[in-house]
């Protein structure tokens, strides 16, 4: 997460040194996503087919290859087969993980989860910061070297590391999955999360700008955003795990959804900041509620397959948002963009709610809720 995050600090750097026009450098940005899409729809059930630390090592080659293509890449298209090769070798990663998470200790999946969320953070805040020092120090090349050092040192911690795979695998697991309600309503429920993040991550330094924030606020409050997922979702995916995972989700989206519509209707930068905080936190909880809940609609022959129906179609919604977002923001502004946001998550919860409320939706071997 830390190189996933990285490159958006350098994509400035990389237009000025290399000549490349702003469409260049957002397919360069989005290849990666695509990249991570393909690589959870195309290869997640591997995982429940025992090939998980396959995955996972080949994953990890996948992204030492990227980052490494970094460090001499020259032309448009050598940058972005790198930067595919980074978002292709994380999405092979993601799903294999999860599995992991699930099946060694599942008393303990929705902690585990939390952590994993919580450790995507702290990657994410010190990936920007690591490539604007390196940056300064040695030049654009520098951050890919060092960040290729770093995916070297790890390896050895999955070079031995094996995925318990199914003893009864699911055939067909997209197909079959699809057509569950549960795994539908889980859907719906990742499609108002990542509807809302999107949006949040495309237009909120445009949106506090206008208001009259400048780059330091701006990057204080993203970090404000990030800082509940690293400290609340480890404790919040052990607390859910004992609560109805489809209730849980119906409140802290809904949560997420009222502060986000109250965004459009604060006009101070100081107050605005207490919806926000709020928002962080309630998502903190739902990132590991609605992956505990994935692997419950999924049943432990296709977990993985889950994890990554769940992860793709979570990458193609927060894409067509942050493009919408934009779009809409530009036209209609403030006023417009946060209430619709709103109402298009209300729409995907209601769905959740209509597939999902005769389903099973506690984790095994847990009690039931209160």
């Amino acid at each position: 997460m830390s190189g996933y995050a990285a490159v958006f600090t350098l994509l400035a750097e990389m237009r000025a040194s290399f000549g490349f026009s702003e469409t260049a450098i957002g397919a360069i940005a989005g290849s990666a996503f695509l990249a991570g899409f393909l690589a959870q729809l195309l290869l997640s059930r591997r995982a429940d087919l025992g090939q998980g630390g396959l995955m996972m090592r080949f994953g990890l080659v996948a992204s030492i290859v990227g980052a490494a293509w970094m460090c001499v890449a020259e032309s448009f298209f050598g940058w972005l087969m790198a930067r595919m090769l980074l978002g292709f070798g994380a999405g092979a990663v993601r799903p294999a993980m999860r599995r992991l998470a699930f099946v060694v200790e599942p008393g303990r999946a929705g902690e585990m989860l939390g952590k994993l969320a919580a450790w995507d953070m702290v990657g994410f805040l010190i990936g920007p910061i690591m490539a604007s020092i390196l940056l300064e120090v040695g030049g654009l090349r520098l951050p890919f070297i060092v960040l290729t050092v770093m995916l070297i040192l790890v390896f050895p911690f999955v070079a031995r590391v094996e995925v318990p795979g199914s003893t009864e695998p699911m055939k067909n697991p997209m197909r079959t999955l699809i057509r569950r309600p549960e795994m539908q309503a889980c859907l719906a429920l990742g499609a108002a999360f990542y509807l809302a993040i999107g949006v949040f991550d495309a237009i909120w330094a445009l949106f506090v700008t206008d208001l009259g924030a400048g780059p330091i606020y701006i990057g204080i409050t993203m970090s404000l955003f990030t800082l509940p997922m690293i400290f609340v979702a480890p404790l919040a995916g052990r607390w859910v795990a004992n609560r109805h995972l489809l209730h849980t989700l119906m409140m802290t989206l809904g949560l997420a959804g009222l502060m986000i519509v109250s965004y459009g209707f604060i006009g101070s930068l100081t107050w605005i900041l207490i919806p926000m905080l709020v928002h962080a936190v309630v998502d903190a909880v739902s990132m590991p509620a609605s992956q505990l809940a994935v692997g419950t609609a999924s049943g432990e022959s296709a977990i993985a397959a889950g994890q990554g129906l769940f992860g793709a179609t979570g990458l193609i919604i927060a894409a067509i948002s942050s493009v919408g977002g934009g779009y809409v923001y530009q036209e209609w502004g403030m006023t417009v963009v946060w209430p619709m946001v709103t109402l298009l998550m209300a729409v995907c919860l209601a769905f959740a709610y209509l597939r999902g409320k005769h389903g099973e939706w506690q984790v095994k071997g847990e009690p039931a809720p209160e």
